[in-house]
């Protein structure tokens, strides 16, 4: 399995604020679905953060997004842990394959793959 980027998810009522600022720093959106916004690095894709005001289609917002290249991999070695599944393994309507797992800390991480 390997890991293509890691990105923090900052919940938020300041989507406008949250674009206007962090495009000053030169970040670009690249994704839009009303409740949560990714903006992108246009030299390194892979640099991104994203904003949400709730996650629609989960019990819980997450703390940070994993992405890799093999989601049921991932999946299967953390239910195998013992990890806590906070969201089962799931494909959502935008392409993505994802389930949230807590760490140690207490943090739920989006673990994902674009299909």
């Amino acid at each position: 399995m390997t890991v293509r980027r890691v990105m923090p998810v900052v919940q938020s009522d300041a989507m406008q604020g949250s674009r206007e600022f962090y495009g000053l720093l030169g970040f670009e959106e690249v994704m839009d679905l009303g409740w949560i916004v990714t903006l992108a690095s246009p030299s390194t894709p892979a640099a991104q953060v994203s904003f949400m005001t709730s996650d629609r289609t989960a019990p819980v917002t997450p703390d940070m997004s994993v992405e890799v290249d093999d989601v049921d991999a991932a999946y299967a070695v953390m239910r195998d842990s013992g990890a806590e599944i906070v969201h089962a393994l799931r494909d959502e309507e935008w392409g993505v394959r994802r389930f949230f797992v807590r760490d140690p800390n207490g943090r739920v991480v989006n673990v994902l793959s674009h299909r």
